[in-house]
C-alpha cells in the first residue's frame, strides 16, 4: 500500500500559509466553542478549561501526525489518501474513508443546528419554533455549498475574512470577560471522575478535529512540506489559547443555572453579564460567523475527499462528474443528505457520534503514520505517545457512552457496519474494472 508521494493534480498553487491556518482555525472554532462548549461545561463545570488544554495537547500529537502525512503526500483527499498509502487493507482503507466522510457529514449537520439556534436567538429570541431553526440550518449549508463549488480561491479568501471578523468579536469578549471573572464561579468543589473527564477529552477533541481539513488543501500550497507543519501547529496553538481563554470568561461569568439553561448557546450568554444587550447582540453574531466559517471549511474538505474517492472507485464515478464550475454530482447529493441529517437528528446525538467516528479515524491516522515513520521522517516517541493518549481517550469516551445508553453506541457501531459493506462492494467493483 505504500508508495512514493503522488503527483498533485493541481496547477492552481494558491493557498498561503495563512489560508490554510484559517482553513483549520474555522473548521475548529465554529464546532467548538459555539457548538461545544456549554455541553463540556455540563459535564466537568468548572475543570471545562482544563479538558479544552488536554484535548489540545492530544490536538497537537495528532496534528503533528497528520501534518507529516499531509506533507509527504500532498493531495486533495487528505485523509483518505493516508488510509491508502499506509494501511496493510484496501478495504479497511475504504471503510475508514467512507466513516470519515459520514463524520464529516455528521458535523456539517451539527454546526448547522447549532447556527440555526444562535440565529434563532438573536433574530427570534421568544420563539421555541423548531421550523424557524431548521429553516436557518438549512439555508446556511445551501449558502455556503455554493461558495464551494464556485471555486477553491474563494473558499480561502471567505475563510479569511471569517475568521477575522470572529477572532476580533472573541477577542473582545475575552478582554472585557477577564476583568470581570468572579473567582468563585472557578472553583472546583469536587473533581469529576476519571471517566467523565476522558468523556469530556473526547468532545473537547472533537473540537478540535477540524485541523485534518488543512491536510485537503495540502496540492494547493506551494511547498507542502514547509507550509503544512507550520500551519498545523499555528491553528492549533491559536486555537488552544482562545478555547482556555473562553472557558475561563464562560465559567468566570456564567452561573450554573443559567449555564444548564443556555448550554446551546452558552458563548452568547457569557456576553450578557459582561457587557450588556450589545455584547450578547455581537457576540451571537460572532457565533453565526465561526459555524458558518465551520460549515465552508467542512464542506470544503467532504467535496474534495468525495473527487479523490470517486476517482479511485471507493465511490461510483458520478460523485466526480462535473456539473456546474467545479461543482460535481456527488457535491449535490452530499448537501442534500446533511440537509436530511439537519432536520432529522438530534444535536446531542450528532455531537457523541461525530465525536466517538472522529477519534476512530484519528485513531487511523496514528496507525499511519507510525507505519510510515520512516519515510515521512516522523518521530515515533511523538507519534506512539499520541496514539496511546488518543486510545485513553476513546476507551473513556465510548464508556461514558455505554453508561448513558446503548443508542448512540449502536447508531456507532451500525455506521461501522454499512461503511464496512460498502466497503467490500467498492472492493468488488474495483476488482471487476482491474484497479
Amino acid at each position: 500500500m505504500m508508495g512514493e508521494p503522488p503527483v498533485s493534480a493541481s496547477k492552481n498553487k494558491s493557498l498561503s500559509i495563512f489560508n490554510v491556518a484559517a482553513l483549520g482555525i474555522g473548521a475548529m472554532v465554529g464546532a467548538g466553542i459555539f457548538a461545544l462548549l456549554g455541553q463540556a461545561a455540563l459535564l466537568v463545570h468548572s475543570a471545562t478549561w482544563l479538558s479544552f488544554a488536554a484535548g489540545g495537547v492530544i490536538a497537537l500529537f495528532s496534528g503533528y501526525a497528520y501534518s507529516c502525512l499531509g506533507a509527504f503526500y500532498p493531495s486533495r483527499g487528505g485523509i483518505i489518501d493516508f488510509f491508502r498509502h499506509g494501511l496493510p487493507s484496501t478495504t479497511l482503507a475504504n471503510m475508514l474513508s467512507l466513516l470519515y466522510l459520514v463524520t464529516l457529514a455528521l458535523t456539517i449537520a451539527m454546526v448547522a443546528r447549532a447556527f440555526g439556534a444562535y440565529a434563532l436567538q438573536l433574530f427570534h429570541e421568544h420563539s421555541t419554533s423548531n421550523g424557524l431553526q431548521e429553516a436557518y440550518a438549512g439555508g446556511i449549508i445551501l449558502v455556503l455549498a455554493l461558495v464551494n463549488m464556485a471555486s477553491s480561491n474563494a473558499v480561502g479568501r471567505t475563510e479569511l475574512v471569517l475568521v477575522a471578523i470572529k477572532l476580533g468579536i472573541l477577542l473582545v469578549l475575552i478582554a472585557a470577560g477577564l476583568m470581570t471573572i468572579k473567582p468563585q464561579l472557578l472553583q472546583i468543589h469536587q473533581a469529576p471522575s476519571t471517566n467523565e473527564f476522558l468523556s469530556s477529552v473526547g468532545m473537547t477533541f472533537f473540537a478540535y478535529a477540524g485541523f485534518g481539513m488543512m491536510a485537503n488543501a495540502s496540492d494547493k500550497v506551494a511547498n507542502p512540506r514547509r507550509t503544512m507543519p507550520r500551519a498545523f501547529m499555528i491553528a492549533i496553538c491559536l486555537t488552544i489559547v482562545l478555547y482556555i481563554l473562553l472557558s475561563l470568561v464562560l465559567l468566570g461569568n456564567v452561573s450554573a443555572a443559567d449555564l444548564a439553561k443556555y448550554a446551546d448557546t452558552a458563548v452568547a450568554q457569557a456576553a450578557y453579564p459582561i457587557l450588556g444587550r450589545l455584547g450578547f447582540t455581537v457576540v451571537s453574531i460572532g457565533a453565526l460567523l465561526a459555524t458558518a466559517s465551520a460549515i465552508n471549511a467542512t464542506l470544503f474538505s467532504a467535496f474534495n475527499i468525495m473527487y479523490s474517492m470517486g476517482d479511485n472507485k471507493t465511490l461510483p464515478a458520478l460523485f466526480k462528474q462535473t456539473l456546474w464550475h467545479q461543482a460535481t454530482y456527488g457535491n449535490v447529493l452530499a448537501v442534500l443528505a446533511v440537509l436530511i441529517l439537519a432536520i432529522a437528528l438530534n444535536l446531542n446525538s450528532l455531537a457523541n457520534v461525530a465525536s466517538a467516528t472522529f477519534l476512530i479515524c484519528y485513531l487511523a491516522v496514528f496507525v499511519v503514520a507510525w507505519r510510515l515513520r520512516h519515510k515521512i521522517n516522523a518521530s515515533p516517541v511523538l507519534v506512539l505517545l499520541g496514539m496511546i493518549l488518543m486510545l485513553l481517550v476513546f476507551i473513556g469516551f465510548m464508556s461514558s457512552l455505554l453508561i448513558q445508553g446503548a443508542k448512540e453506541v449502536a447508531i456507532v457501531v451500525g455506521a461501522l457496519l454499512v461503511c464496512w459493506l460498502l466497503a467490500l462492494n467498492a472492493k468488488r467493483q474495483q476488482r471487476l474494472s482491474g484497479r
